[in-house]
């Protein structure tokens, strides 16, 4: 179903391909979007046992992107470091496919909200349920269950 990378010897294990993942936390994520035109967006985001977490507003295109056609990919960019003298850059990277759903229990979203805000806002913590609860009717949490995905490294 889906392809194998070509170019194989440049291929980065489970463990670094996740390690990509947990480390960083921002990704572009590639939508089916309005009137067949591929929709892409960065989100900030959290990797959790094989899933991708992200809020968003209960309305708006990646809203309706996502519950108009599920499936959906991200990418992900770990190292991109330019060596001019080589004409080239010493990059790594993720690019993970899945399909995503609204996260529908409130314990489930109110806990990954909070993890969210933990990794981005850390030294904000103490406002971080206020925040929650002040935004908690017009936020979606949603689920990204990966089912394959591959890391990349440059041959420099």
């Amino acid at each position: 179903m889906f392809r194998e990378m070509r170019l194989t010897k440049q291929q980065l294990s489970k463990e670094e391909t996740e390690t990509i993942l947990r480390m960083k936390g921002t990704g572009t994520l590639a939508l089916a979007g309005d009137d067949g035109y591929p929709y892409s967006v960065p989100v900030n985001y959290i990797y959790v046992d094989g899933c991708i977490y992200f809020h968003g507003a209960l309305q708006g295109h990646k809203c309706d992107a996502i519950a108009r056609e599920p499936k959906a990919s991200m990418s992900v960019i770990g190292a991109d470091t330019l060596i001019p003298e080589k004409y080239t850059t010493d990059y790594r990277s993720v690019i993970a496919f899945g399909e995503i759903h609204p996260v529908v229990d409130d314990e489930k979203k109110r806990a990954v909200i909070r993890q969210i805000g933990m990794r981005f806002c850390s030294g904000y913590a103490d406002g971080i349920d206020a925040e929650i609860d002040r935004e908690w009717d017009i936020l979606n949490v949603y689920e990204m269950k990966i089912i394959h995905m591959t890391g990349k490294r440059a041959m420099v």
